[in-house]
């Protein structure tokens, strides 16, 4: 286990609109307030994306099974924001969407297109030591938590 000890700092209320990728733009607002830390919730709908649904195989290093979703999807997730080892933000995304009565539940890559409004709650962590590193056995990117020095 691993574990750092923070405090809430600012919260910010996001709204996306028709056509904008979640992805591409709370990357850039992240970096653009200078989050070193924090979590994201949101709502709303997508009018396409891409989830990884699970491993191909329960194996490891694990090979990511895609599912592609178009044609407006309602959707509510949430991500988790730690550096790099370059120093850049990186989020880690998990959602579930829906249509009718399809559900797909997992991790966002790539693409997540608006459809007509997503809502995002964005909620900075001040004195939280957190990287975002590739763990060499499993290839993931795994957040690396210790008190801060």
């Amino acid at each position: 286990m691993q574990y750092s000890e923070g405090h809430l700092g600012r919260i910010f209320m996001v709204r996306l609109d028709d056509g904008e990728d979640i992805l591409v733009v709370m990357d850039r607002f992240v970096v653009a307030q200078k989050i070193r830390a924090g979590m994201i919730l949101f709502l709303g709908a997508l009018r396409e994306g891409r989830l990884v649904t699970g491993p191909e195989e329960p194996l490891i290093p694990p090979v990511p099974h895609f599912e592609i979703f178009g044609g407006g999807w309602e959707i509510f997730g949430m991500g988790t924001i730690y550096r790099g080892n370059d120093g850049k933000p990186m989020i880690h995304y998990h959602a579930s969407v829906g249509r009718g009565t399809s559900v797909l539940t997992g991790c966002l890559r790539d693409k997540a297109s608006t459809y007509l409004l997503v809502e995002v709650v964005l909620m900075e962590f001040t004195g939280i030591y957190g990287k975002r590193l590739e763990d060499p056995v499993s290839g993931v990117h795994m957040p690396m938590l210790k008190k801060e020095e």
